[in-house]
């Protein structure tokens, strides 16, 4: 009887063990997507950071050129509160496409362990 007793607590151990193990497996490849995806993430947002950098230096040049054309002081006003509107909505638009991606990425990222947390 101790011999059966031993044998069932040594397989139940081995069980144990080798879930532990396969759990630990699929946790790994879970947090590896993950990482993976996530770096891929950083990568389009630092492109999206880089492209929307240009974008404003492009428009600081175009601006700056338009103020040099102004004849008046009343034209001056005019340009400079319409560049100021253009500016303003840009921002808006810009950080909310920005805040839009960051949310997708960490969304995407954090997927794979989301799925993994409720297959546990």
């Amino acid at each position: 009887m101790a011999a059966t007793t031993i044998d069932h607590v040594t397989a139940t151990a081995k069980g144990n063990v080798e879930k532990i193990s396969s759990d630990a497996k699929y946790n790994a490849k879970a947090i590896s997507k993950s990482g993976a995806i996530a770096l891929d993430g950083f990568q389009e947002l630092a492109r999206a950071y880089q492209e929307l950098a240009a974008r404003n230096v492009e428009k600081m040049g175009d601006a700056l050129k338009e103020m040099s054309t102004v004849k008046t002081p009343a034209e001056f006003f005019e340009v400079q509160q319409r560049l100021i509107k253009e500016s303003f909505d840009a921002a808006v638009s810009d950080s909310r496409a920005i805040a839009e991606l960051t949310a997708s990425v960490l969304s995407a990222s954090t997927e794979p362990m989301q799925k993994r947390l409720q297959e546990v």
